[in-house]
């Protein structure tokens, strides 16, 4: 079959499909309850987990911008009770569906045989202390090992504990996963027992690994491209432009040149570039690590806009504010507030609102009534905790 030949998508189009792909133009895109949240991971392919905690972690967040009923409850049966997601990295710590785990053997393994990476943080004997007191005792958390010896910290987010290193290690080798997370305090148990395997799966091929990149973008972005596929994973280019020359060769997938484009740098499938979408009206508060913010060159090339993460930038050097959430209305970017929870009186503070180019009619009710139902959630969530 002869490859197709190249389509020029206008910005309004590939917008469309972005969103659609992403599930942000649908009000329930992925039902309710609980199996809701094991949807949402399995359509997007992961969820990214950050420490920050001036509003909901973002990967509660994340997860409610989809599912307007999602409660934390949710993630927590996903990952401890059912055990249907689990937490690995990706570009970066993330929640994925447990199903996926065959992909990131081989990983695990080159972890395991590539132990100068962790220098003097971590030891072989280290590691092996703490498999084999919880494989004795069973799960623990760091707050279970009281270290006698301390290190000095590397870095401002280090631990002083041998121990916690030992335990990222058997994390990152795939002998040890997290079992539970509390807040941010992160249970460990073994990897096997915790799902019951007798030991782990066989790992993916390079081919299946790099067919599994291409997959997961393709359902969750629409219209792809050699970037967006291998976000910060740049080894892998040349596997996974393999993997789309072979499609495209088959008519599988259709070379994409946006509008204003100087070349046909994006692919997509026949089916998504002839399923029409209607306009969305929804308005949705991103986390800075949603997965339509996270890849800034393509947040830009799509919408136009460039996202400023700010949290490390000296207060007097801010632009949008310390932790500014964009703001989609339909399919622009219409604002980026800055938000701060008052835990102790349950109440969500706008610290900076900035527009973001043309100010349209209602866009300011619209965006009011965003802010009121994620106050709800915010105030519902620490409800919940207390």
């Amino acid at each position: 079959m002869a490859s197709a030949a190249t389509v020029t998508l206008g910005l309004d189009r590939a917008r469309a499909i972005w969103l659609h792909a992403q599930r942000l133009d649908t009000p329930e895109p992925f039902g309710r309850g609980p199996a809701a949240t094991l949807a949402a991971i399995q359509h997007l392919g992961y969820v990214q987990i950050d420490t920050i905690h001036v509003i909901e972690r973002c990967h509660h967040h994340i997860l409610f911008t989809r599912i307007p009923t999602y409660r934390p409850a949710h993630l927590h049966q996903a990952q401890a009770v059912d055990k249907s997601v689990f937490e690995y990295w990706t570009h970066a710590l993330a929640y994925l569906p447990a199903a996926d785990l065959r992909f990131f053997v081989a990983l695990m393994r080159d972890h395991r045989r590539e132990a100068t990476q962790w220098g003097a943080l971590s030891t072989a004997a280290g590691v092996r202390r703490v498999v084999e007191r919880i494989r004795r005792n069973g799960p623990l958390t760091i707050r279970d090992i009281d270290d006698r010896v301390r290190m000095v910290k590397e870095s401002l987010w280090a631990s002083t504990k041998p121990s916690k290193h030992a335990l990222q290690r058997a994390f990152f080798n795939g002998q040890l996963v997290v079992s539970e997370r509390r807040g941010m305090v992160k249970t460990y148990e073994l990897t096997t027992r915790h799902f019951g395997w007798t030991r782990l799966p066989s790992g993916a091929s390079e081919r299946e690994y790099a067919t599994y990149m291409v997959d997961r973008a393709l359902r969750a972005q629409g219209v792809v491209s050699l970037e967006s596929i291998c976000h910060l994973e740049r080894s892998w280019k040349a596997a996974v432009l393999r993997v789309v020359a072979r499609r495209t060769r088959r008519g599988e997938l259709v070379p994409v040149k946006l509008e204003g484009g100087e070349r046909a740098d994006h692919w997509a499938t026949p089916e998504v570039l002839e399923t029409p979408h209607e306009p969305s009206s929804l308005v949705h508060l991103l986390s800075p690590f949603d997965p339509l913010v996270i890849q800034r060159r393509r947040l830009e090339r799509f919408f136009g806009y460039q996202h400023l993460f700010e949290a490390y930038v000296p207060a007097a050097k801010r632009k949008l504010g310390y932790f500014a959430l964009p703001v989609l209305v339909g399919d622009r970017i219409a604002a980026a507030i800055d938000l701060k929870t008052d835990r102790e009186r349950g109440r969500l503070l706008v610290q900076k609102w900035t527009w973001i180019g043309k100010r349209w009619k209602g866009d300011r009710e619209r965006i009011d009534g965003a802010l009121h139902t994620f106050e709800h959630f915010q105030c519902g969530r620490f409800a919940e905790e207390s």
